[in-house]
């Protein structure tokens, strides 16, 4: 058992971090010192680990929320619940992806559209032309 500062220190976390964990009960102290100080065990340590594997995956902290508790209930869970939780971030990426991309594709054209030369003024810079232009299509274009 360990206090909080030894758990941040193995996790390369910040104390902070820890109790943000704790307010949002992704993670309980073990128990408590005679003196009151919250202890930490090597299961709390993997459950540190296990949150930021899943942080860096994009997961959201309520997603983390679910998933943990389900591996704290393993048996009373199927593979198929958290395949779901996957497959749902899969969906929402994917959305963003595919929103990033018309964007990409959009910006793409009215700046390969521009000279940018250096000495003309920008009074008539098909950048500033195509972002003013009320005339547009459904892929985000711009029409002159």
């Amino acid at each position: 058992m360990f206090q909080i500062g030894e758990l941040a220190k193995r996790c390369g976390v910040t104390t902070d971090t820890l109790r943000f964990y704790e307010k949002n009960t992704l993670i309980k102290p073990a128990g408590r010192s005679e003196s009151g100080y919250r202890l930490y065990s090597e299961e709390n340590q993997k459950q540190v680990a296990f949150i930021l594997k899943a942080k860096d995956l994009g997961l959201s902290l309520e997603e983390i929320k679910e998933l943990l508790e389900i591996k704290l209930e393993a048996t009373e869970h199927s593979c198929a619940e958290v395949k779901a939780i996957t497959s749902a971030k899969l969906e929402v990426i994917d959305a963003k992806i595919a929103e990033l991309t018309r964007i990409k594709v959009a910006l793409t054209k009215i700046n390969d559209a521009c000279c940018g030369d250096v000495d003309d003024d920008a009074s008539h810079c098909s950048i500033l032309g195509a972002l003013a232009s009320e005339e547009t299509h459904h892929d985000g274009s711009c029409c002159n």
